[in-house]
C-alpha cells in the first residue's frame, strides 16, 4: 500500500487491482453515473483493466492519479480523489467520487482540501482545474467552499452536455 495523503480521518494511497470491487461498485453508482458518466464498465476483469489503463497509468506517467480513500478507524473505502490529467483541460483537474453512504459527513471535502494543499506543496502546481456537472449542486459547493472560481460553463471535448470549469490559483 502506497500512502500519499494522511488527513485526520483519512488515508489516501494509490488504487491497486485488488481494488475492483470497490471501484466496480463505485463507477455503477447511480450517482457517479449521472454526475460524471457511465463509463460502461460492468465487470470485475472490465474494472482491474480500466484500474491499470487509469489510474495505474496516470501514477506512473504524471506522479500522481486517483486515490482511494479509507477511513482511519476502520479501513473502509469511501471513495476516490485525486488528480486527474485530461487532454481536454489545460490544467490538472481535482476529481473525487464518493460511495452513497459516506457522502454528508465531510469525508469528500476533506479528502479534497488535502488533495488541494499536496497538489501546492508536494507537486508545486500554480492552478488547479476542477469540473462539475451544473446541477450537482453539493459538488459545485464543495469546490467553491475550498476557494475554486467558476470560471466558464462549457462543453468540453467530445461530450454534448454543459460542464461548470473552476479553477483554483496557489
Amino acid at each position: 500500500m502506497k500512502l500519499i495523503i494522511s488527513t485526520e480521518r483519512l488515508n489516501m494511497r494509490v488504487i491497486t487491482i485488488d481494488d475492483a470491487a470497490f471501484y466496480l461498485e463505485l463507477i455503477n453508482d447511480p450517482s457517479f453515473i449521472i454526475h460524471i458518466r457511465d463509463k460502461g464498465i460492468r465487470t470485475l476483469e472490465a474494472a482491474e483493466q480500466d484500474i491499470i489503463q487509469g489510474p495505474l497509468a496516470s501514477q506512473e506517467s504524471n506522479g500522481f492519479s486517483l486515490y482511494v480513500v479509507e477511513r482511519k478507524e476502520d479501513g473502509a473505502k469511501l471513495g476516490l480523489c485525486g488528480l486527474v490529467k485530461r487532454p481536454t483541460l489545460k490544467n490538472i483537474d481535482i476529481g473525487y467520487a464518493f460511495l452513497p453512504q459516506f457522502t454528508g459527513q465531510g469525508y469528500a471535502k476533506e479528502a479534497a482540501a488535502a488533495t488541494v494543499r499536496y497538489a501546492g506543496s508536494q507537486l508545486g502546481l500554480k492552478k488547479l482545474a476542477g469540473i462539475t456537472s451544473p446541477d450537482n449542486a453539493s459538488s459545485n459547493k464543495l469546490l467553491q467552499s475550498l476557494g475554486f472560481v467558476l470560471e466558464a460553463v462549457v462543453v468540453l471535448e467530445g461530450e454534448s452536455c454543459d460542464t461548470n470549469l473552476y479553477a483554483y490559483d496557489f
